[in-house]
């Protein structure tokens, strides 16, 4: 039996398998009546993959699902290549990108992406946040191909596969030049793969867009209305407005924070102050963020997470972080946050600091951030000066940080 792909035309998780193939001198076949939305809902697909996902693989052995299992499983049908590269620590570092290219690359371009093109709700938020994320990533990559043709070693390994294969829905959908002019590694080695002879065969003609999709509109488009003969309007008596009042929409119950009693501290003016505070921070920031804080008004907590042993990997555990940080969004108007990855290598630990308004962490963003329990919480005491030091010390990301080097810093604000 030869090995079958099943999946939709144009699929870039498809284009991963198809490719790593080519290189690997594998012959897979494609099902040319294959239908998204009828075929992957039958019962012969679904004893395949059994939630209906593309592309899955069909071998001898089994059927094979996830893009990236699949480009595994066709890259070591021959090992006479240097897809997987040619030693234990070659293979590790190329899962390693292949880690990355998902989680740092993919995963925050399709939150671009996908709202873009009506796929889920848009959040301009949302958005700003999967941007600067991308960004981060994009720049780590940059650096890397700095000195570096390929991602491992002197050949064209797996890594570079599902790499360029997530770089090019990015490049052809909501990347533009302008955007990817700031990473001008990336952009040499992007177009120098795509343009490799067993990349082109796959993916064709690689294209950049021009311009970002726009927003998708609220409303969807109402089907025309038929034309009504006109009516003589009858007499009647004015109607009362009742109905129109009742129709209005309630308006939207206010946060209860908004009903605290105000504040003399601005947390605009504070955000202002730290994000603008480009020398001399102890002197200025630090000493500006004491002269305005309200502890009436707003409450300082130290967090812990509960979990360090888990963290292994750095760039897994600054993902971590910047998930959590994503999803407090909701509470920007109301917090400002620095969160601390420190130490040189595994087990790294994290610990944060915030500044919420009320005496309290307020209760919606406990409910609604599940992060929030991954962490122990501990209201700082002011009074205690070695507590309000330890607060100085996180705003300014002074290092060494109690004692170990810092990896990381991330501002919420």
């Amino acid at each position: 039996m030869a090995l079958v792909l099943h999946t939709y035309k144009g699929n870039k998780g498809a284009y991963k398998a198809l490719i790593a193939a080519e290189y690997a001198g594998v012959k897979i076949e494609q099902p040319e009546n294959f239908q998204m939305g009828v075929t992957n809902k039958s019962s012969e697909f679904l004893k395949m993959n059994p939630i209906g996902k593309v592309p899955v693989l069909e071998t001898p052995e089994g059927s094979v699902f996830e893009s990236n299992a699949i480009a595994r499983y066709v890259s070591r049908l021959n090992v006479e290549n240097s897809l997987n590269g040619f030693s234990l620590i070659d293979n590790a570092h190329i899962e390693q990108w292949i880690d990355f290219s998902t989680l740092e690359i993919d995963t925050h371009m399709l939150r671009w992406f996908a709202p873009r093109m009506g796929f889920a709700p848009f959040s301009a938020p949302a958005e700003e946040a999967a941007i600067a994320a991308l960004k981060r990533g994009l720049d780590a990559l940059n650096t890397h191909l700095a000195s570096n043709t390929y991602l491992v070693g002197h050949a064209v390994t797996l890594a570079d596969i599902v790499t360029v294969c997530n770089l090019n829905l990015g490049f052809a959908t909501v990347m533009t030049k302008s955007f990817t002019s700031a990473f001008p590694h990336v952009e040499r080695y992007f177009w120098t793969m795509v343009n490799q002879p067993n990349f082109k065969k796959v993916i064709g003609d690689a294209k950049q867009t021009e311009a970002v999709p726009p927003i998708p509109s609220k409303k969807a488009a109402q089907p025309a209305k038929p034309k009504e003969e006109p009516k003589k309007a009858a007499p009647v008596a004015e109607a009362p407005k009742l109905a129109e009042e009742e129709e209005a929409p309630k308006p939207k119950a206010k946060n209860p924070l908004d009903l605290l009693p105000p504040s003399p501290m601005v947390l605009d003016d504070w955000k202002r102050l730290y994000s603008n505070t480009k020398s001399n921070f102890r002197e200025v920031a630090i000493k500006g963020f004491w002269d305005m804080y309200d502890p009436e008004g707003y409450s300082l907590w130290f967090c812990d997470y509960k979990y360090n042993d888990e963290n292994m990997v750095s760039f897994v555990t600054l993902n971590k972080v910047g998930g959590f940080l994503q999803r407090m969004d909701l509470a920007r108007k109301y917090s400002f946050g620095k969160m601390l990855i420190i130490g040189s290598e595994g087990p790294f630990k994290v610990k944060g600091l915030w500044l919420f308004r009320g005496p309290e962490i307020p209760k919606f963003i406990m409910d609604e951030v599940y992060d929030m329990e991954l962490y122990e919480w501990t209201k700082v005491d002011i009074s205690v000066e070695a507590q309000k030091e330890r607060v100085s010390q996180m705003i300014e990301d002074a290092e060494p940080f109690e004692g170990e080097a810092l990896l990381d810093a991330k501002c919420f604000k």
